[in-house]
């Protein structure tokens, strides 16, 4: 699936399998895709070689929470049970709380 931000797509990667989840951006270097855990509330940067964007979402995809550039090994609660999308450093600029993201099918 893809995400549109500013006229710029973005590859996502949907975490709907246990390993998805469990390893999710771990290790990676360079990211420059993001990954959607459905119905969460919580995610940890432990073990990830670089700092990332992290957007919280409700049930229609509205922003809710937005904490740019995550330092590694941390712990990020979302306010509610939500769904979390882990983006690219500095990827969530232009993205503003209230604001309805749109995925799209590859």
């Amino acid at each position: 699936m893809k995400l549109v931000i500013n006229d710029k797509e973005l590859d996502i990667i949907y975490a709907d399998t246990f390993k998805k989840k469990l390893l999710g951006l771990m290790g990676k270097k360079n990211i420059s895709y993001g990954m959607l855990f459905p119905k969460i509330n919580s995610i940890h940067t432990f073990f990830m070689k670089e700092n990332i964007d992290v957007v919280a979402l409700d049930k229609e995809n509205i922003i809710t929470n937005i904490k740019a550039n995550m330092k590694k090994n941390r712990i990020y609660f979302a306010p509610k049970k939500t769904s979390i999308l882990e983006l690219p450093y500095n990827a969530s600029k232009n993205l503003k709380i209230g604001q309805k993201l749109t995925f799209i099918s590859k």
